[in-house]
């Protein structure tokens, strides 16, 4: 007789902050810092990047969309796409920046 198949639950897409689109909200799961620049992992959870935490992008700058205007918790940041993109998040459902 054949084993029925374990569903394994999908897991939320994973995506940069730099990434993601303005106006939605997402949550952060994780921060990597660039080789290079050990030191913006710890940077960017001292301003408030951790885990669980909601943020969203409220506007890109123009051209190019560097720099990110960024809300997580309830501080404002502006952030460099470099930065951005060493923040990992998850959408919320039915999210809407406030």
């Amino acid at each position: 007789m054949k084993q029925p198949q374990k569903l394994i639950p999908a897991q939320p897409p994973h995506l940069s902050l730099a990434d993601a689109a303005t106006g939605d909200v997402f949550t952060v799961n994780h921060v990597v810092a660039p080789s290079g620049a050990p030191e913006w992992a710890a940077q960017l959870e001292d301003i408030g990047f951790l885990a669980g935490e909601r943020v969203a992008i409220m506007t890109r700058g123009l051209p190019g969309g560097d720099p990110l205007v960024v809300r997580v918790g309830l501080s404002t940041f502006a952030l460099r796409l470099v930065e951005a993109a060493c923040v990992r998040v998850t959408p919320v459902a039915n999210g809407a920046a406030t």
